[in-house]
């Protein structure tokens, strides 16, 4: 099983609503497909609910870390939703480290039963992030096209507690960064500006989907994709000529991910490119 965390330290990017997408895009896939949502907001356990596609764990994910966990469903899509018990982890340092360890104890105990597991995180950089990543081979994440979003980049790799060096430097040296991925992009000159500084900054740290010069991974600003999201809907299943087009631009994207999340380690990136900014 393959782990691949979705994380940012700025909230409102999209995270969740990509997290879903990848979820129900790995299921489609043939893939067996586990999500923790680690977010006490709940934001990737609504729509999995609502879509009726995954199986519930009778148990909240802040179980993972605090102790050990019931067993999960015998089925190939299953959730363990977030809760507001999450909350209170942070408030108990004394237990970090037994925190982390529970986390990837019970990694270890389902890796067989399943081929993808998904964490989404809250955007705050406390435990249950660093526990996530301690665990993980991979971490995407996404970010908006902005100024605050794009001075982030440095924080998502150089933060003293969970920046992706520090966790790969102390806590797990198998992590690898599939890359940043724009969202809710919009065809504005604006945005267009920023995507053009994105990609003179961190073109290494960027998702190919192809040869040409913009041919990043990137999810579009669409309607569709938030009312999916409130509708627990799959976006390509939707029966509205937007949400087909939507899908269409987005696919690529997803495709690739998945494709890497798949590959064989040696082909994985590294959080480390030497032009990103430092501390």
């Amino acid at each position: 099983m393959k782990t691949l965390v979705l994380c940012n330290q700025k909230g409102g990017v999209g995270k969740s609503a990509v997290a879903t997408l990848l979820a129900h895009h790995l299921a489609q896939r043939g893939q067996r497909v586990l999500a923790i949502d680690l977010d006490h907001q709940g934001n990737f356990s609504k729509p999995l609910r609502l879509s009726g596609r995954v199986t519930p764990a009778a148990f909240a994910a802040d179980v993972l870390l605090t102790g050990s966990a019931p067993a999960l469903p015998a089925q190939p899509f299953v959730l363990v939703p977030g809760d507001r018990a999450l909350l209170a982890l942070e408030r108990q340092p004394a237990l970090h480290t037994p925190f982390a360890r529970h986390f990837r104890s019970f990694l270890a105990v389902v890796d067989g039963e399943f081929d993808v597991c998904l964490v989404d995180t809250n955007p705050n950089p406390d435990i249950r992030v660093i526990a996530a990543l301690a665990s993980a081979d991979f971490a995407l994440s996404p970010m908006q096209l902005n100024q605050e979003a794009m001075d982030g980049v440095s924080g998502l790799l150089n933060h003293e507690r969970v920046g992706l060096r520090k966790i790969k430097a102390v806590l797990n040296p198998k992590l690898a960064l599939i890359g940043l991925l724009p969202t809710m992009v919009e065809p504005t000159p604006f945005q267009k500006a920023n995507f053009v500084q994105v990609v003179q900054q961190y073109h290494s740290l960027l998702i190919r989907v192809g040869d040409g010069p913009g041919a990043f991974a990137s999810i579009p600003r669409r309607s569709c994709i938030a009312e999916a999201q409130a509708e627990g809907a799959v976006l390509w299943e939707m029966k509205k000529t937007a949400a087909r087009d939507a899908w269409r631009e987005i696919e690529p994207s997803l495709r690739r991910i998945a494709d890497i999340v798949g590959a064989p380690a040696q082909t994985t990136v590294t959080p480390e490119p030497s032009h990103a900014p430092a501390a």
